[in-house]
């Protein structure tokens, strides 16, 4: 195939695109863990925290997601908005990577925050996004509310700051998550007033690797720069859902592409 054709580079995302876009290749991704859930705020809340710690392998990142959700009592929701202090030592010894249980203390206090006080994370992404039009400033937004407690700042590197230039590749894969309109039922698509068309790619080494092997993308760092970019490409495929080849891209190694 000639990769520099944009016909074929097309047709060739939209095949692996239609091969592994599917519920039965999910069941190993962090998605599959608020894919446990059916109400709104479950699937809001587990979804911001498996994609808190999408980093490393697979299988560990899936294990530990679904730990995090039984140390709540399989009720994200109910935990976050009820704990009191004293409750939050039932996730005393959860460790992933640099993520700990004092950074996951913090993040449900944050979003026990978010949820009394500002309508909940779909209210915010939302209502932001309605006021701007645009993802980077209400990304932004975001990280200074979840963050306007005082905190270590250890605990704050584990969501990334689009102001200091990061791909913010976790949080634009959560917001692909809970914004994306599937046919195929692996995003969720529950935030109605966000169109998939103002969404950005979830851009990982895998993803920058494959969209500059077909020429999708000149910029060597994966920062916000290089996702703006890739993004701008993939919107000439699809103006509408351009993140849709945010599998095809991730998988294309599999399928051979980069070998």
């Amino acid at each position: 195939m000639d990769y520099g054709n944009k016909k074929d580079i097309k047709l060739y995302l939209d095949t692996l695109n239609e091969k592994y876009n599917r519920p039965d290749f999910i069941k190993n991704d962090p998605i599959s863990v608020p894919h446990r859930y059916e109400s709104r705020q479950d699937i809001e809340i587990a979804g911001f925290l498996a994609s808190t710690i999408a980093w490393g392998q697979r299988k560990t990142i899936v294990c530990n997601a679904r730990r995090m959700a039984d140390m709540m009592d399989d009720a994200p929701y109910q935990f976050v908005t009820q704990s009191q202090e004293s409750d939050l030592n039932a996730v005393q010894g959860f460790v992933h990577r640099t993520f700990n249980d004092f950074d996951f203390k913090y993040f449900i206090r944050s979003l026990k925050n978010i949820y009394l006080n500002h309508g909940g994370l779909g209210e915010f992404f939302q209502s932001r996004y309605l006021h701007h039009k645009d993802m980077r400033p209400v990304i932004s937004e975001f990280r200074k509310l979840f963050f306007e407690s005082e905190c270590l700042g250890r605990t704050t590197r584990h969501l990334s700051s689009i102001d200091k230039g990061s791909a913010c590749k976790r949080l634009n894969m959560y917001l692909k998550w809970m914004v994306r309109e599937d046919s195929n039922g692996v995003d969720f698509g529950i935030w109605k007033d966000i169109p998939s068309s103002a969404l950005y790619l979830p851009l990982d080494v895998h993803a920058g690797n494959t969209s500059r092997a077909l020429g999708l993308l000149g910029r060597k760092q994966n920062d916000w720069k290089a996702v703006e970019e890739v993004t701008g490409s993939l919107r000439e495929f699809d103006p509408d859902d351009p993140v849709k080849y945010d599998f095809a891209l991730f998988c294309a190694g599999i399928d051979g592409l980069l070998k």
